[in-house]
């Protein structure tokens, strides 16, 4: 698809370029994490069991760990060599564990980490339709993203989705690997954040799931161990966590003081609590208080987004 730069109501096609070296992407994509994919950098080229993975990285949001490849070849496929890295990682925990608490500021320990949500991507400034087509699963641990760099100096990472992904990857492989990593790395659903007996909450969520992401077709809806998400690009809007009979709404990246709240029923969330930010919180506990809720996030989402 071509892309265009305007100047006085005309057109002119913006030239995409190749990256010289595929160290290049890797450089940028390693000093940019943090505004890329919201995570932290943690290793480059690190060995480990005649392996070499390009970049360790960090999701402080979910303590979990993230390989990052950058892919160069276009016949080899992205779930075999997926599942190998994050079976390496899975067998040798101790050491990112100790390669995170020599390269990082502060120290984590074994129980910090969630390894259930750990992840594999893969960075190209292309894919093939077999390396595409292959990622067409609902529960795979693996995201492949392309790159495209332009002579204007613009660089765009675009994360590559099947456009629908019914079937598991549990039901169709027979491969070793593929098993054993998935006894330990899941993808999580509704099912795990709502148990059957929390039929008020779910209510409620329904209710309020649909005013969210109606807001921006950009907000993406993202299920985790403990929460559900909604984000545009890799910043939350405001995450919600269930209960028996209520939720919560956390908004984020601000505190109590920089919204609007007539009612004064914001909870304002210690920082050093969490560690990666700061937030604060509203308890929906009837389906009159969805709508005072959805002012809240819609205050976040002008704030940031709009």
């Amino acid at each position: 698809m071509p892309v265009f730069k305007i100047n006085n109501s005309k057109l002119s096609e913006v030239k995409n370029v190749s990256f010289p070296l595929e160290k290049e992407l890797q450089d940028i994509t390693e000093k940019n994490l943090d505004n890329i994919f919201n995570l932290e950098f943690v290793s480059s080229e690190f060995r480990l069991n005649n392996f070499r993975i390009d970049t360790v990285a960090f999701n402080r949001e979910i303590n979990s760990f993230v390989i990052i490849e950058y892919k160069k070849d276009k016949n080899s496929s992205v779930i075999d060599q997926g599942y190998s890295y994050l079976s390496l990682m899975l067998n040798n925990k101790a050491d990112f564990i100790l390669e995170y608490n020599e390269k990082m500021e502060h120290n984590l320990r074994k129980k910090d980490i969630d390894w259930s949500q750990s992840k594999v991507i893969f960075i190209s400034s292309s894919f093939t339709p077999y390396q595409r087509n292959a990622i067409g699963f609902k529960d795979l641990p693996i995201e492949i993203w392309e790159v495209k760099k332009y002579d204007n100096g613009t660089i765009f990472y675009n994360q590559l989705k099947p456009l629908e992904a019914r079937e598991s990857i549990k039901t169709i492989s027979k491969n070793k690997t593929v098993e054993k990593v998935n006894k330990e790395i899941k993808e999580y659903s509704f099912n795990d954040i709502f148990r059957k007996d929390w039929l008020k909450s779910k209510e409620l969520f329904d209710k309020l799931r649909d005013d969210i992401l109606e807001i921006d077709e950009r907000i993406e809806e993202k299920i985790n161990k403990f929460y559900i998400g909604y984000k545009i690009g890799f910043f939350n809007i405001c995450t919600i966590n269930a209960f028996k009979s209520k939720l919560t709404i956390n908004l984020g990246r601000v505190d109590k003081e920089d919204l609007k709240d007539p009612e004064k029923n914001i909870e304002k969330v210690p920082w050093k609590k969490y560690g990666w930010g700061k937030f604060c919180s509203y308890t929906i506990k009837n389906s009159d208080e969805i709508d005072y809720g959805l002012f809240l996030i819609k205050q976040v989402y002008e704030k940031f987004y709009k």
